[in-house]
């Protein structure tokens, strides 16, 4: 039987950052249209965050995949989150 799986997003960003604002509102704007888990992480909080995505925040993960950097094209989004949002079959 098919079932819908909840897909994690996680922005890596930090407080000072313009494009990481911008990213956090876009989220947001989505998530009214798409259920999905959203995980922040500051990078200004977490040394091995900060060393990895410092020169590429506001980083975007889908499920521990990096999709998108620096920016967020909403509508490319939405289109991987409606693929995404597919009944999956679970293994078994």
């Amino acid at each position: 039987m098919p079932e819908f799986i909840m897909v994690k997003i996680t922005i890596y960003s930090k407080s000072d950052c313009h494009l990481c604002a911008i990213a956090k509102e876009t989220l947001l704007k989505i998530r009214r249209e798409f259920q999905f888990e959203l995980a922040e992480i500051d990078i200004g909080k977490n040394s091995a965050a900060f060393d990895k995505y410092k020169y590429l925040i506001p980083v975007i993960e889908l499920d521990g995949e990096i999709v998108f950097t620096y920016r967020i094209n909403e509508d490319e989004f939405k289109k991987i989150l409606k693929l995404r949002s597919q009944p999956q079959y679970k293994q078994v």
